[in-house]
């Protein structure tokens, strides 16, 4: 009761703040706000080369993203306490012509936008396996009021970015928007698989940073984040057994949630294991992955571009799929070994015996619109080649 107080207040100063922000001339200017980063980083990158606008950047605190390298774009913390970063961001929401999110973004839910504006959801998966939105479990323990807000939100969203027609038809039930908000350009961070320059500068960098992987295989731990794993965090494989079974022909790179703290004292195996968890761009890593270890995650349908091979490490497989709610058969859906114990995990990667043609299938399923070009056919669909606005609002 207490947060949502909290909640509903925060939104009403928002709403009389951006409705007065308002007031002030719209510009030719596109404004982000992200907290993954990856997809921002690639459309602004593109929007650079062909739109003559201002471009803001509204990054929370989240966001491991570096954009410094962008000298034409201002960056400005969001969501935080800094009252004068929270006066600039919802001045630049609500004077722009174009607004990117990659996430739920609560005060979406009161922002009243000019009539020619349009709002772009860039969502940071590029394939869901577990629910999400309105059809998210818990949505059924909230209250009223924050299903409303939730769908407020959803209402914003002019258009969402999709990589296709699997997560297109997700979407629409999640958010519950209509197939003519669908824009089937492509996820944009997937780009980077198909730009062979761009791969070639990371591999030679992380060769660098990691001379091992120049003489073992590397397999690449990724899980999904657990709730209330920051304090206590566990790692579910026993990494002091995958050591000894493993360490003659493989290294362990772990990526973790950047703000758990791993619980391992990596010292202990001799070169083994390595926390790349700070690391802030996960597609770099996976270039270098002969083999990913995820669960739940998103990971795996850029991964699956690759061609490479996948374990599912889905240990609490049972309790996971009835709190958090799967699309679809997990087991016969995903393209990869499905473990439960280390000796598993340690069994398959012995075993060596992968299907490859069920990984190309896959990333085909998932990655239907996304061959090295989404970020400049979204730009496309949005913008007008003179760098005008293209897409047309209809209504809200």
């Amino acid at each position: 009761m207490a947060r949502e107080i909290v909640i509903s207040v925060y939104l009403l100063i928002f709403r009389m703040l951006f409705n007065v922000a308002k007031l002030f001339p719209q510009k030719e200017k596109t404004t982000f706000i992200t907290s993954f980063g990856d997809n921002t980083f690639h459309v602004t990158k593109e929007l650079l080369e062909s739109y003559h606008g201002q471009v803001i950047i509204l990054k929370t605190a989240n966001c491991k993203t570096d954009f410094t390298a962008f000298e034409d774009v201002k960056i400005v913390d969001f969501e935080t306490i800094n009252f004068f970063a929270t006066i600039k961001s919802i001045y630049h929401l609500a004077t722009s012509k174009v607004v990117f999110v990659d996430n739920y973004f609560g005060c979406l839910s009161v922002m009243n936008f000019k009539e020619n504006v349009v709002c772009v959801q860039l969502w940071h998966a590029a394939g869901a396996i577990k629910k999400f939105g309105l059809l998210d479990p818990s949505v059924a323990n909230r209250s009223e009021k924050s299903k409303k807000r939730f769908k407020e939100v959803y209402k914003r969203f002019h258009y969402v970015a999709v990589g296709s027609e699997k997560m297109a038809k997700i979407f629409k039930a999640s958010f519950e928007v209509t197939d003519e908000t669908i824009l089937r350009t492509g996820i944009p961070r997937t780009d980077f698989f198909f730009d062979k320059a761009a791969k070639e500068a990371v591999v030679a960098e992380l060769k660098a940073t990691y001379p091992v992987i120049t003489t073992k295989k590397v397999i690449l731990y990724a899980p999904t984040f657990r709730d209330g794993q920051l304090s206590s965090p566990e790692i579910a494989v026993d990494i002091k057994k995958m050591y000894e079974e493993l360490k003659d022909e493989y290294v362990l790179f772990l990526r973790l949630h950047p703000a758990v703290k791993v619980n391992v004292e990596l010292g202990d195996f001799d070169g083994f294991v390595y926390d790349v968890s700070k690391h802030q761009d996960i597609n770099h890593l996976l270039l270098i992955a002969d083999l990913l270890i995820s669960d739940y995650s998103s990971i795996p349908f850029e991964y699956s571009l690759l061609e490479k091979p996948m374990i599912f490490h889905a240990y609490d497989l049972e309790p996971y799929s009835f709190s958090r709610g799967f699309w679809e058969d997990y087991k016969s859906n995903i393209p990869g070994v499905v473990t439960k114990t280390t000796d598993e995990v340690i069994e398959a990667v012995k075993a060596n015996n992968f299907n490859y043609e069920k990984i190309r299938n896959y990333a085909k399923l998932w990655n239907q619109y996304s061959y090295g070009n989404s970020s400049k056919n979204l730009i496309m669909e949005i913008y007008q080649p003179s760098g005008d606005y293209g897409k047309l609002r209809d209504s809200m």
